[in-house]
Formats: C-alpha cells, structure tokens, sequence
C-alpha cells in the first residue's frame, strides 16, 4: 500500500512517444538541484531555493517516493510529474473529508514550450485511471500561471473554483476518467 492507496509502487515505466516516465535514481540529483534552485520554475510556487541549500539537503537518489515520476528525455531528466494524496484541510476540495489525489509537475525551463508537460501529464493520468479507476484527481494552481492554467484544460480538468491562498488568486480544477 502506498499514499496513492493500493498501488505497486514503483511502476513499470511509461514511455510515450518521446518521453519515459521512472522511478527517480542517482543520477537525476543535479537536475533535482537544478529544477528547485531556478529562478523561472519558482515563480509560482513559492521561489526557487538557494543552490547551496539544496546541495546539502538533497539526497544522493532524490524523489524516491511512491507518486513521484522523472520525465526523461533520451536518458536526462527534464522534470517531474506527482501525484500526491492531500489533506482535505485547505480551500478547493472535490470530495471534503477524503485525502484527494492531486497532479503536479515541474519541468526544467529549457523543456518548456515543446508540449513535454502535457505527454508526461496525460500519461500519468493515463496510467492512474488504470490503476484507481474512477477517482478523480485535482489540480490547483495560481490563475496568474497561464501555461498551467492551457495545461490544465488540454488535460480535460474542469474548474470546479477560484480562491485566494498564499496572497493570489488560485485557480482548482478536478479531472476523472470515468
């Protein structure tokens, strides 16, 4: 059993047409360093984390946990995408009183604009409604980040409310496979 609820974790890896979705290892650690510290990737989620900092904090294989895939692009990780099951505790919440799973992803600002996020994303979510049929996933995130907001709807995520968290306005959606 794992957060996700009864998933083998990890899976087998998911490739796509360009991308491979993995359990994280050894070798992705600067690209952990490099995703948190840079200034672009921050911007909506709190800043980027002093380089220093993260050097000394990250473990040797960084992400090893169940919900957490690297996107890898022929052998490099480019970003990450999670799934993660969230306290109900705070604003926009599909299902009050359930931990709800909600979909994440950061990518490395050079993968950007190349349509990486939505296969790595759609993939996930593909393997997800065959390993949990039917429970729905949620997405927030800042109505400010309109890349997140066009992912979100190319996704298929319908908003289900706006609310202010963290001094903006953040935007929260809910996608389902049935």
């Amino acid at each position: 059993m794992t957060e996700l609820g009864p998933v083998a974790w990890p899976p087998a890896p998911i490739g796509t047409e360009r991308l491979v979705l993995r359990e994280s290892a050894a070798r992705d650690r600067g690209a952990f360093i490099e995703l948190f510290a840079s200034p672009e990737v921050g911007t909506y989620i709190g800043g980027p984390r002093p380089r220093a900092e993260l050097q000394r904090a990250v473990p040797e294989v960084p992400g090893r946990r169940p919900g957490l895939f690297v996107v890898d692009l022929d052998g490099a990780m480019i970003g990450m995408v999670t799934l993660d099951r969230r306290d109900t505790g705070r604003p926009g919440q599909e299902r009050p009183g359930n931990g709800q799973v909600e979909l994440g992803y950061l990518l490395l600002p050079e993968a950007w604009g190349h349509g990486y996020g939505a296969e790595a994303c759609a993939a996930v979510l593909d393997w997800f409604a065959g390993a949990l049929p039917g429970e729905p996933v949620v997405l927030r995130t800042q109505t400010a980040n309109d890349r997140a907001l066009r992912l979100a709807m190319k996704l298929g995520f319908t908003e289900v409310e706006r609310f202010e968290e963290y001094g903006a306005e953040q935007w929260f959606g809910v996608w389902s496979s049935s």
